[in-house]
């Protein structure tokens, strides 16, 4: 039963109208109403019952974009491709209106003349006027916005996904990276976040191949198997595929691929993950990794996996956890980094274990720890 007393949370989104914006705010609002189960959520699960966590129903979400299509016709245009149900755009109208009518503009676009300072400025404006406008107890920030090439040395700009950090960080609020972008990775951000008091998490969310690594890659070594060459392909469409169709965008996102498997076998094997953009998958993906490794007495052997999915399914339940999370964390008075949500993850914040195990006992200690400080 919903409390009508509750405070609510503000949940902004930077890349509001992309497609794992639009699943995760159908789907809140689907799982609120009752017409489909929380499946893929792991704050719904028991673990999490007791740690604090402000409801489903009492989100409220905004967020920025630089594109103009309303979240309905998005999120019809996600049923037409079969990543939302049929039907239920129409039957949450009103509630992706809603939504919709909190997104204004982000940048920088071209032809914008105002400096890095100006924007982070208009930003967190933004962010305060939705705070005000809904009386909300806080809001957080989280980026879902489409992979930006990391910023070359000495660049005297900054990403736009450090703007809006920065912007989180002026207005108040906790951040989540969920892309592979900058963000907070930036010695004056996380400094500016630490002075804050601010919980923030990143970066890069963990939904398929690198998921399903990070919990090979500790068997190996737990059997004492030897790992001589680890390669990957991903073929996808969407807004993702032609993001990352950019070399220098890929070779950002496949950092934290890498990171996996060099934080749990201690080198990085031979091989590379390959990126195809192929835009009639659409949302969908298909992720191949080709293992070789070496058992007794040298004999040599293959694993080879297949994953497919869709990755605006995968990511949106992801989304919403950690909204909730850092909001609960904001809320216990945490601030910096917060390692405990390496389970999210490709690449975590430092000192998080890189086994996926290993960091979901991380996480469960974590919730219990939120339940002591209620």
């Amino acid at each position: 039963m919903t409390n009508t007393d509750e405070r609510r949370t503000g949940v902004w989104l930077v890349g509001a109208r992309g497609s794992v914006a639009t699943t995760a705010i159908t789907g809140c609002a689907a799982v609120t109403a009752g017409l489909h189960p929380a499946t893929g959520m792991v704050t719904e699960t028991p673990p999490f019952a007791a740690a604090g966590l402000p409801s489903l129903s009492s989100l409220v979400f905004g967020g920025h974009d630089t594109t103009a299509c309303p979240l309905p016709k998005r999120a019809e245009q996600l049923a037409g491709g079969g990543v939302l149900p049929h039907g239920l755009p129409v039957a949450l109208r009103a509630e992706l209106t809603a939504a919709d009518e909190e997104i204004r503009t982000g940048g920088p676009l071209p032809g914008d003349t105002r400096t890095d300072a100006e924007l982070v400025t208009a930003f967190a404006a933004d962010i305060t006027a939705f705070v005000r406008r809904h009386d909300l107890d806080r809001a957080v920030v989280v980026n879902v916005a489409s992979t930006e090439p990391a910023p070359a040395p000495g660049s005297a700009r900054l990403p736009a996904s450090s703007l809006y950090a920065a912007a989180a960080i002026q207005a108040g609020s906790p951040y989540v990276n969920f892309t592979p972008s900058t963000g907070l990775r930036t010695g004056p951000l996380e400094d500016a976040a630490r002075s804050a008091g601010l919980p923030h998490a990143g970066r890069d969310g963990k939904t398929g191949q690198t998921l399903l690594r990070s919990v090979l890659a500790p068997m190996f070594v737990q059997r004492a198997l030897t790992v001589r060459a680890w390669s990957g392909t991903n073929l996808l469409g969407g807004g993702d595929g032609a993001a990352l169709a950019d070399p220098a965008a890929a070779a950002a996102k496949n950092a934290g691929k890498e990171r996996v498997l060099t934080d749990t076998l201690g080198a990085i094997p031979e091989g590379e993950v390959h990126i195809d953009d192929v835009s009639a998958l659409g949302d969908w993906k298909t992720a191949w990794d080709h293992i070789a490794f070496d058992g007794f007495l040298g004999t040599r052997m293959v694993l080879q996996t297949t994953w497919q999915g869709c990755d605006s399914a995968l990511a949106a339940p992801l989304v919403l956890d950690l909204a909730r999370l850092a909001a609960r964390a904001h809320e216990a008075g945490l601030s910096g980094p917060l390692p405990q949500l390496a389970f999210y993850f490709k690449d975590p914040d430092p000192t998080a274990p890189s086994a996926l195990a290993d960091q979901y006992a991380t996480l469960l200690a974590f919730a219990d720890r939120l339940g002591t400080t209620r």
